[in-house]
């Protein structure tokens, strides 16, 4: 490990399938000037964790890489991530302040290392810096009041929520990470093993159940996000992704994420497109 990044790329593929997201990144919708900067920080935070995600990294190898990535990020170091050099050109441009990339690396290192979560609050406390510095960056790109944090944080977290359940079982295969609380495992009378299974055990459903109404309670507060958003295009994709939120919700209530992914399908976006569509005006 000692002097692999002197000066190449700290950045790798974890193998994760990029293209399969649950929200767009950085659409149409988003105002053209803004748009590549968007994608720059999304590129960051794509990379930092396919490194927290690699299957054949040690931690403490991971850890190493996005500290690098940081320190470029920062102006540290000069070369060795060329997305967190792209993003800090963006970010000057935009006068956007780096904390938000630099609290994704805080839950990327976490990733690193911790492999259960105690508690739904645990859990949350995770989302915190997993999930909410991705809405809170949109925004502040936007020029959005803080006003707007709180709903962005929920849907944020709501998004990461409902994403642990779709890979709930490659996470435990493939990484031994397991994200479903286990405090809620022992009281349904299942375990982490389970998530393993070929299908999901009548415990485990429990537990999806419990989590699931939680998350209805993000989708809630979520929802007034469209409407605390100035900006008339963001306002709209907002409005499409809390619905398509909605959506994947209600498809891991009715279906087994252990027998298949369960993700969203055309209809659901064309319905989230329609039901958007009173925010034009």
């Amino acid at each position: 490990m000692s002097g692999v990044f002197a000066g190449e790329n700290a950045e790798t593929w974890s193998g994760k399938d990029r293209a399969d997201e649950n929200f767009p990144v950085g659409s149409i919708l988003i105002r053209r000037d803004l748009r590549r900067h968007v994608h720059a920080f999304y590129a960051f935070a794509r990379n930092a964790d396919d490194i927290a995600d690699h299957p054949h990294l040690p931690p403490e190898e991971k850890i190493l890489r996005l500290d690098i990535m940081e320190a470029v990020l920062t102006g540290a170091r000069e070369s060795g991530s060329p997305t967190a050099t792209a993003l800090r050109t963006s970010l000057v441009a935009t006068n956007v302040t780096a904390n938000h990339a630099r609290e994704l690396l805080i839950a990327f290192r976490q990733d690193a290392t911790k492999k259960r979560y105690a508690s739904w609050t645990e859990l949350m406390e995770y989302c915190r810096y997993s999930a909410a510095p991705v809405g809170r960056y949109v925004l502040e790109l936007h020029g959005e009041k803080h006003v707007t944090w709180r709903a962005s944080d929920a849907l944020c977290a709501s998004l990461q929520v409902l994403n642990h359940l779709q890979d709930c079982a490659s996470d435990l295969r493939t990484l031994d990470r397991c994200y479903l609380p286990q405090n809620w495992l022992r009281e349904a009378g299942s375990s982490t093993e389970e998530v393993a299974a070929a299908r999901t055990s009548p415990g485990l459903r429990q537990v999806f159940a419990m989590i699931l109404r939680e998350n209805d309670k993000l989708n809630a507060i979520a929802a007034d996000l469209p409407k605390l958003v100035d900006n008339r295009r963001l306002r709209i994709e907002t409005a499409v992704i809390t619905a398509l939120a909605r959506r994947l919700q209600a498809r891991l209530s009715h279906n087994d994420p252990l027998v298949m992914r369960v993700k969203l399908r055309a209809p659901d976006v064309a319905s989230a497109i329609l039901s958007a569509l009173p925010r034009l005006a």
